[in-house]
């Protein structure tokens, strides 16, 4: 396989950033396949449409979609290895374990211990601590914290801003709102909202 080339699937506004992330590794972006039609090109890049199976076989690809649930479906289906991405900018301890498919945004901050699964977004300055877990599929936004003993859920959305205290649990496919501060354990399926951080709605399973 061939490391100093990638490929994309999703040529969208999200797919601007992880460019410049794999650009900053000194990473060739081959092409980016995008099944909108009206996106010819992303940053220069030529937009292949759907990928198929002939398409670079020997290139690993990264999944540049924001978007969880769409993430995790094409990842599924996907039968390709998957590059993960670090910002040249990025500070990740030596003793951080991070999945395949996965992206670190530029100027974010992941401490000792800590796990992060596959396909998951650590976006723009956020700031993870010490002996966090964060499970496949996560996006922890722009600017969010989470402090010390963090435990993230599968495919949850932590928006921008937001707080999360030492030793809380959030559950899977939770959406956390921008700017919240969460001090309780949030359970699967929840929207949770505010300062301090409450409940409004339970998703369906």
């Amino acid at each position: 396989m061939d490391t100093t080339k990638v490929i994309l699937i999703g040529a969208s506004g999200h797919a601007k950033v992880v460019c410049s992330v794999i650009e900053s590794m000194g990473i060739k972006i081959e092409a980016c396949f995008d099944q909108n039609p009206a996106i010819n090109t992303l940053n220069g890049y030529q937009n292949l449409g759907e990928l198929q199976a002939e398409h670079f076989p020997n290139l690993p690809c990264l999944i540049a979609i924001g978007n969880n649930q769409i993430r995790q479906n094409i990842a599924q289906k996907t039968h390709r290895a998957f590059l993960t991405a670090i910002a040249a900018s990025a500070v990740i301890d030596q003793f951080v374990e991070i999945g395949a498919g996965t992206v670190v945004m530029q100027g974010a901050v992941v401490q000792r211990d800590t796990f992060i699964g596959k396909h998951c977004i650590i976006n723009t300055k956020a700031s993870i601590d010490h002996d966090n877990h964060i499970a496949d599929y996560v996006h922890v936004s722009p600017g969010a914290t989470l402090c010390g003993n963090v435990h993230v859920g599968e495919g949850t959305h932590i928006g921008a801003g937001a707080t999360i205290l030492p030793n809380i649990r959030i559950g899977a496919w939770c959406k956390i709102g921008a700017g919240a501060v969460v001090t309780q354990n949030i359970a699967d399926h929840t929207t949770a909202v505010g300062v301090p951080a409450k409940p409004i709605q339970i998703h369906e399973q």
